[in-house]
């Protein structure tokens, strides 16, 4: 695999549609990463999922969990666009809305597609009826509706925001000024020249048909989603920016190879808080997986990669990643994840003691936290952009 490189920090967007997904299970940090590329985008875009992925923000003494409305809120001079690929449940965009004018936000520059699907509440007891009946083969799903809502939309019974908005109920006129024709709205920023970030939910190891099915969402989540979910062609987009954790979370049932059950699982999870933002259940944890990595970034086409919550492993004296995988002996990728006779072979690198989080460029980190992020590169083949030492907006190390 080529050597990663490090770039010079962050270039500049392309004329047209750049996209920032996560590569692992979610849990990624992506919400704070959009909101700090945002600053360069005209437009940010949502184009997949619904409220059942939530994305955090911190920006000084503010923060802010969003699950529908793009992770851009905060950056006053982006227009907000929620794609037809993602699925909305009225209730929780009102709520975001009225949270967003309470901190004196402009929420006039959120539209949503005509084509968008609407999540009502007949979709949340089919979803909860579901996952009860499945017993110990339950999915894990967060029980709020996005999977009924997706199959309506497939088998063609679903309700589009644009018939939604026309019903005389409170939330349907609240939410009738922000729906826009979805395709002229993107085509026409496109041809003006306008600067898109479009935003994946959730991360791609959970996409319905590349993830570990079927412990997966119900949606796509790789950065190819991002032209069905936006209604834009392939030759829109320039840049792939992938988001990886600087080691694994899951949360719910299905494989996870690098997956820790002793202290060093409980103290990932404790350093990292890492409990679901829209759920808050605990979050399984382990090391970096870099056959899942490597598998990641072929799938999304990545051009260049931010890590995150490097600040986490802080402390851990050894740190390990899985480097390979093999079934009764032979090499096996990452289709293999699922095998009951599946073997992780790791590679031991060293931690460091020092806190990271004052770091700001790259030359300020202990070399080894220098050679760890190396590997995370090395794996995914692509140059390491930025990387995450803190929640907070500021809390970034730039080559």
């Amino acid at each position: 695999m080529t050597p990663a490189i490090w770039s010079s920090g962050l270039s500049k967007p392309s004329r047209g549609v750049d996209v920032i997904v996560g590569i692992q299970w979610g849990d990624e940090g992506k919400g704070r990463i959009v909101d700090l590329y945002a600053q360069d985008y005209d437009v940010i875009a949502r184009f997949g999922g619904g409220d059942n992925a939530g994305h955090s923000i911190v920006v000084g003494n503010t923060e802010l969990a969003l699950r529908i409305v793009p992770s851009g809120a905060l950056v006053p001079h982006a227009e907000l666009f929620v794609g037809s690929g993602t699925v909305v449940n009225p209730a929780t965009l009102v709520q975001e809305l009225d949270r967003l004018a309470d901190l004196g936000v402009d929420i006039s520059r959120l539209k949503v597609s005509d084509r968008a699907h609407v999540v009502l509440e007949r979709h949340a007891v089919a979803d909860r009826a579901a996952e009860e009946a499945r017993g110990a083969g339950a999915i894990g799903t967060t029980g709020r509706g996005i999977g009924p809502a997706y199959v309506d939309k497939v088998a063609r019974a679903g309700t589009l925001m644009r018939d939604y908005v026309r019903h005389d109920d409170p939330l349907a006129r609240r939410l009738a000024g922000h729906v826009v024709d979805g395709v002229a709205f993107i085509a026409d920023r496109i041809r003006a020249g306008k600067r898109i970030l479009a935003e994946g939910a959730q991360g791609t190891l959970l996409d319905v048909g590349f993830g570990t099915y079927p412990y997966v969402t119900s949606s796509h989540t790789i950065a190819g989603a991002a032209c069905i979910g936006l209604g834009i062609g392939p030759t829109a987009i320039g840049r792939v920016i992938g988001v990886v954790k600087a080691y694994c979370t899951r949360v719910g049932a299905g494989p996870f190879p690098t997956e820790l059950h002793d202290e060093r699982g409980e103290r990932l999870r404790r350093q990292g808080d890492e409990f679901g933002t829209v759920t808050g259940r605990p979050r399984r944890c382990g090391w970096f997986d870099a056959v899942a990595g490597a598998y990641a970034a072929d799938l999304n086409g990545l051009t260049e990669a931010v890590v995150t919550k490097l600040d986490v492993l802080s402390g851990f004296e050894r740190l390990s990643i899985g480097t390979h995988y093999a079934v009764d002996g032979d090499a096996a990728g990452f289709g293999e994840a699922s095998d009951s006779r599946l073997q992780v072979r790791y590679e031991e690198v060293a931690g460091w003691s020092e806190p990271i989080d004052a770091c700001r460029r790259f030359e300020e980190l202990p070399a080894a936290a220098r050679t760890y992020v190396g590997r995370i590169g090395d794996a995914l083949g692509v140059p390491v952009a930025l990387v995450s030492v803190g929640r907070e907006r500021s809390q970034l190390a730039r080559p």
